[in-house]
């Protein structure tokens, strides 16, 4: 079961940091999302109906959770379309996979009165030190460096976190399909208004890059759906660092496909916060 689980995850990293390519990528980050959605909405949501109408059993915690779910989804795809608006795909995807890892522990010892092992504190620094490298403080020269890119990616990493913990205790009353179902129509609302205030915009955004809008609706909830069976197979703690694998992927497509300045920086940064992570959770 474990074997499948690391194998179903390490996939989930890789098809989305392909997905988060192409959303850099687009022309119309809104668009891009949202239409992207639609094929697997449409063949999730009426599922998921069926299921939330004829459900009467189970607590009202469930549904407040479902909901939780959703809020969240919205949230993250709203702060991923400026994240990508404003920063490169291989500064600011590793920051929004590890910025959990990194504020838990601190807040842990900060606050909580926790300890770190000797390999905790030596994972923790080699974040801090990547993240300061991905900044691009230490080797910006001509133009202003900018935090907001920075915040935004650190806002994605809390909401990213924020939903999978969510997500986890969402699977003791849903599926896996009907809880990707949910999830992603939160998402898909929360774009919404945006995508009708351009005005159709999505309509070019379809037609100049239909074939990646159609492999984008199938990694995009693809993605997902393989990290939330590897779930039901094995604790969140043991699999969930193994899906950071994907900050070094995303960080190679980055420099390799969209040709992004920095680019052995960002990839040993992003090898280094990978490694820390699951430092961290294994031996810190």
């Amino acid at each position: 079961m474990i074997v499948m689980a690391v194998l179903l995850v390490v996939i989930s990293g890789l098809t989305h940091a392909v997905w988060n390519l192409f959303a850099k990528r687009s022309l119309n980050k809104e668009a891009f999302l949202w239409a992207i959605l639609i094929p697997s909405e449409i063949i999730l949501v009426p599922p998921f109906v069926q299921t939330f109408a004829t459900t009467t059993e189970l607590p009202w915690n469930a549904y407040a959770l479902l909901g939780l779910s959703m809020l969240l989804q919205g949230i993250y795809g709203l702060l991923l379309t400026r994240a990508y608006r404003l920063g490169d795909l291989s500064q600011l995807y590793p920051i929004m996979r590890g910025t959990a890892t990194l504020l838990v522990p601190v807040i842990g010892v900060s606050w909580l009165g926790e300890s770190l092992s000797v390999w905790g504190w030596i994972g923790l620094c080699g974040m801090i030190v990547s993240f300061f490298i991905l900044s691009g403080w230490s080797v910006q020269k001509k133009q202003a460096f900018s935090v907001q890119p920075l915040l935004v990616a650190f806002a994605v990493g809390l909401c990213t976190t924020s939903y999978v913990f969510v997500d986890k205790l969402n699977l003791q009353y849903w599926s896996p399909l009907n809880l990707l179902g949910a999830s992603n129509l939160g998402f898909l609302l929360a774009l919404t208004p945006r995508v009708i205030a351009s005005k159709k915009q999505w309509i070019p955004e379809v037609r100049a890059n239909w074939p990646i809008v159609l492999l984008g609706s199938a990694l995009s909830p693809g993605s997902y759906f393989l990290f939330l069976l590897a779930m039901n197979l094995a604790p969140m703690a043991h699999i969930s660092p193994i899906r950071e694998i994907g900050t070094v992927f995303a960080t190679f497509l980055g420099v390799v496909v969209l040709r992004e300045k920095q680019g052995i920086r960002r990839i040993i940064s992003s090898a280094t916060i990978a490694t820390a992570i699951v430092i961290i959770s294994l031996f810190g």
